[in-house]
């Protein structure tokens, strides 16, 4: 399994750390990020204090700083490890605190928020195919940066356009033309013409901070295992109608993630739900006043038959 999830609440002055990695290629890159990232994170944050300003410019500068430099060492490691050197692995990160969300989001994971039963997608996926905005985006850069898409991948590879490692679409670009030849992909004459600008994959993370307010019941966050197989409506519905049975976001996270598997979803899933304890489910629509952020975590895969699920100690808004 390439999908981990980290959840965290020290070091970061009060807010709480939730990150969802989706790997592939192997699971090298995702064992370095699970421990490497968060430390980034802190460093940049100055142990979160920058998260708790009034103006978040100088946060959202610091993560930037984060995702590159974990990516920068995450590119040496792979290259002095050797097995597994053309992992990669995306992320998607949520710290929330003080009536407040930031995410830095590379890949194609998805946040979305239940506020009073009503769907807002927060990330959009970083994906080299597609009509919509960002894809159109991340096509034009691609192509700027000499590389070409094939049946929706990237030199006919890979299909997410940012993450973590893959070195043959960053510093091993020209090794990777060659094994192509090697492997009668493509021609000699073909790679002649190819003349690269900038790296393919890019580790910048999309950036958002999103105000919760009193009507924001729960987060949804969750690896694209789920999101290729259900809408972010439907699961929505799906997390507020098992909270209304049970109220437990942990019965709720592994009932989700067998729903995806029941629609034959072919790949890892990784869910984090984060309940914001506002939401008496017992009697919808009443609110309670309760500043407790309850974090619950599943992963499956169709070689799983029972699911890992475990919930994290209660952490402060």
């Amino acid at each position: 399994m390439e999908d981990d999830i980290v959840l965290r609440s020290d070091d970061l002055n009060g807010f709480s750390f939730a990150a969802v990695f989706d790997g592939h290629a192997g699971f090298s890159s995702v064992e370095f990020l699970r421990d490497e990232l968060y430390k980034e994170c802190v460093k940049a944050l100055q142990g979160g204090l920058l998260l708790c300003a009034e103006d978040l410019t100088p946060a959202k500068e610091a993560l930037q700083e984060a995702f590159v430099n974990a990516d920068t060492k995450l590119l040496n490691w792979l290259d002095t490890k050797g097995e597994d050197e053309e992992s990669g692995a995306t992320a998607t990160v949520v710290f929330v605190g003080n009536d407040m969300l930031i995410i830095a989001h590379i890949g194609d994971s998805c946040v979305v928020l239940s506020r009073a039963g009503k769907t807002e997608i927060v990330t959009n996926p970083h994906r080299p195919y597609g009509s919509n905005k960002v894809s159109l985006q991340e096509i034009r850069r691609i192509r700027e940066a000499g590389g070409w898409i094939t049946d929706g991948r990237i030199c006919g590879e890979i299909s997410v356009s940012r993450a973590f490692g893959d070195t043959r679409f960053k510093t091993k670009k020209n090794e990777m033309l060659e094994k192509g030849v090697e492997e009668g992909r493509w021609t000699k004459k073909f790679i002649s013409r190819v003349q690269f600008k900038d790296d393919l994959v890019i580790a910048s993370p999309d950036i958002y901070n999103v105000n919760l307010g009193s009507d924001a019941e729960f987060l949804l966050l969750a690896s694209d295992g789920l999101w290729d197989y259900m809408k972010s409506s439907d699961a929505v519905n799906f997390v507020r109608n098992e909270l209304r049975q049970h109220g437990n976001v942990q019965l709720a996270c592994e009932a989700l993630a067998q729903a995806a598997l029941d629609r034959r979803s072919q790949d890892n899933i990784s869910i984090v739900i984060a309940d914001f304890g506002r939401t008496d489910w017992s009697s919808l629509p009443a609110e309670q006043q309760n500043v407790v952020l309850e974090l619950s975590q599943a992963f499956a895969t169709l070689a799983i038959v029972s699911l890992g699920i475990w919930v994290t100690s209660l952490l402060s808004l």
